[in-house]
């Protein structure tokens, strides 16, 4: 089978991998039809790895955003032949502390696909061929490939959204409009939220963010005061979500948020300084949000029932053969929001 490796920055190649076999007790084997490219995917294709501590150190396959059709099952599979199914990238070992606590997103022996985290490294799940579990596997019905391969970063955001407490007629900032703070806006808008704002620094990601329902856009490139009225008094917005993983977004939500108003951090850009004696004297709940685990398959249930729809967020899909293209235009905010790459 094919498969996309990165060995190195700007280093990505389709390299021919063993085939997988078929699948044990327990197990679905599954022909790939679409992935998405992320943007951790981008950081080990630019930079060679994410920030200075997860770093390649030998060829890795990527991918982790990914939706498949099942070739063959294992015994006690109740999956057919022919099903799509989306498939989650996150396997817990179920038995160590954090797993046993009920924060499986938080497992010390976690093997998610595409990770440059341990070594050796977790290969990922853009090849042709997987043997998965069959747990991992949510049945995406009439769904599109594409749609389905969207349920991993809707699962990021309904985690974030889950951390940030009740919704319901809350003012919501969200800033940052790449995939995750578009996912976010129609998480939140599902949850409850009443006033949505959004902010980013490009004109394309800002329209796509109005397409997806926030109520106003703000250019901070254009006008680095956009967010001045929202912080008037101390501040107007009760929830905010961070998603770009900048300083200056950061600030501006702490600036934004009411006393007593809560931040989720989900953008990972580096350490960034927090203005804490704003965050202490406005009495903020800062809170991180990472990864996830049920919310995978309670967000293909949203999409299949309708109430969230991700088909308008994919605006790319390229052929196996042109998968350097993926990663080339992922990288454009002029033009891109989600690319995906077909795999058959």
């Amino acid at each position: 089978m094919r498969a996309i490796v990165i060995h190195a920055a700007r280093d990505l190649r389709i390299e021919d991998r063993a085939d997988p076999g078929d699948p044990g007790p327990g197990q679905v084997r599954v022909a790939m039809a679409a992935g998405g490219v992320c943007g951790s995917d981008l950081h080990y294709f630019n930079h060679g790895g994410i920030g200075d501590t997860i770093r390649l150190r030998e060829p890795m396959i990527l991918g982790h955003e990914v939706s498949g059709h099942v070739e063959a099952v294992g015994e006690g599979v109740d999956l057919a032949v022919g099903d799509l199914v989306a498939v989650s990238p996150s396997r817990p070992c179920g038995a160590c502390e954090y797993c046993l606590r009920g924060q499986p997103n938080h497992c010390l022996n976690m093997r998610f696909y595409g990770s440059a985290m341990p070594f050796p490294h977790i290969q990922g799940a853009f090849r042709q061929t997987l043997i998965a579990d069959a747990a991992q596997c949510a049945p995406a019905g009439d769904l599109s490939p594409g749609e389905a391969a969207m349920a991993e970063p809707l699962a990021v955001c309904l985690h974030a959204v889950r951390q940030a407490g009740g919704l319901v007629g809350r003012s919501v900032l969200v800033t940052g409009c790449g995939p995750i703070g578009l996912l976010t806006i129609l998480a939140a808008r599902r949850a409850g939220a009443d006033r949505i704002v959004a902010t980013d620094l490009a004109a394309f990601p800002l329209e796509m963010a109005q397409a997806a329902g926030a109520d106003e856009v703000l250019n901070m490139a254009e006008d680095r005061d956009a967010l001045a009225p929202f912080a008037r008094g101390k501040g107007t917005m009760d929830v905010a979500f961070e998603c770009s993983g900048a300083g200056p977004a950061l600030a501006g939500a702490i600036a934004a948020l009411r006393p007593g108003g809560t931040l989720v951090q989900l953008g990972l850009g580096g350490d960034m300084t927090v203005p804490m004696q704003a965050l202490t004297a406005k009495e903020l709940s800062l809170r991180g949000s990472f990864r996830f685990h049920e919310e995978f398959h309670t967000g293909v249930s949203l999409m299949r029932k309708g109430l969230i729809d991700v088909a308008p967020l994919i605006t790319h899909t390229v052929s196996l053969d042109d998968a350097l293209a993926a990663f080339e235009v992922a990288g454009d905010r002029s033009q891109a929001m989600k690319a995906q790459i077909a795999f058959a």
